[in-house]
């Protein structure tokens, strides 16, 4: 059965590829992607849903525009709401917390409870983060204790335990997926991957925090947005699923990998600087959860992607020099 999709944080690149992927499907009736401002430009749009009449872009602010919001969901309708839009990232939000909690916990109940309401909704599916776990040494499954190591985990921690307690309590049609650190084409350039990529390609070097010694997960956002697909074609309501690789790698490995796309020395690329205020050791995630009950792996390899990435840049490397 054909579905509507809406895409809460759709200006974001992931939410944007998540739109690309959906429009790609078979079984997508339309698309509504909300963002809290106007297009970016096309390198990091991609003019993704151009021409097309099943995908359309409204600039909304999910913390002060809820009524504009729900206006517009209640005349498109959608089944299924994908929410990415939150505030900032773990190592931004130790000044002015508050405004974590503002989106990411407070704004987002609203949304929820206002939802409640409306039959149209099938399934709100939450896009949640690994740092809820904090940084582990084995891979982290979805009942692992949460222990978010920055103000920005811990607000995504915090709508996260209200989505669980509404299901359990009220049944409200939810899931939540915590993926690994995503990447794609269109990412903005103060992401490791794609500043590494214009680095390179503009002739510069790029700043290594601590010796890229941090381990994180990576998977392409074309991936990520196959797992929401798929939770939200079959996935049990109520069910929390982790996305990542099988294995962690080191910042220092992941861009080596990128100066192998590159063709130049990971010498050539970087120089070594002090590391990132609160940056966990490692982020490692148990996903055989999501491949059980859905068969979702991941299916790009780091290499690939990397090679995507470097044609990205090269072929908005006049309009990203100045970003």
């Amino acid at each position: 059965m054909a579905k509507r999709y809406a895409v809460l944080g759709g200006g974001g690149c992931f939410g944007i590829q998540t739109s690309k992927y959906l429009l790609e499907q078979a079984d997508t009736e339309r698309v509504v992607a909300v963002g809290r401002s106007a297009p970016k430009p096309e390198p990091f749009s991609l003019n993704v849903g151009k021409g097309d009449r099943r995908y359309s872009y409204h600039a909304y602010h999910v913390t002060h525009e809820l009524d504009l919001l729900l206006e517009l969901l209640d005349r498109e309708k959608p089944q299924v709401i994908v929410n990415y839009a939150a505030q900032g990232e773990g190592a931004v939000s130790w000044r002015h917390s508050w405004r974590f909690f503002e989106t990411n916990s407070m704004a987002l109940a609203r949304l929820a409870e206002a939802l409640m309401a409306r039959d149209y909704l099938e399934r709100f599916l939450q896009i949640g983060t690994s740092e809820l776990y904090g940084s582990v040494d084995f891979p982290a499954k979805e009942d692992t204790p949460i222990q978010p190591s920055s103000p920005y985990a811990a607000s995504k921690a915090a709508f996260a335990l209200y989505l669980i307690s509404v299901h359990k309590v009220l049944k409200f049609p939810m899931n939540i997926i915590r993926p690994s650190n995503a990447y794609c084409p269109g990412q903005l350039l103060h992401r490791v991957i794609p500043k590494a990529v214009v680095c390179g390609l503009a002739g510069r070097r790029l700043p290594l925090h601590g010796g890229g010694r941090a381990e994180k997960s990576y998977i392409h956002a074309r991936d990520l947005a196959r797992a929401i697909h798929l939770v939200a074609q079959r996935g049990p309501l109520g069910t929390v699923y982790n996305a990542g690789p099988l294995r962690p790698i080191s910042i220092r490995a992941l861009v080596e990998t990128v100066a192998g796309a590159l063709g130049i020395p990971f010498e050539q690329l970087c120089e070594v600087t002090g590391d990132r205020l609160g940056q966990d050791a490692r982020y490692w995630l148990d996903s055989s959860a999501i491949k059980r009950d859905v068969g979702w792996e991941p299916e790009i390899g780091l290499e690939e992607g990397m090679r995507e990435m470097v044609e990205w840049g090269r072929k908005y490397l006049d309009q990203l020099r100045d970003w």
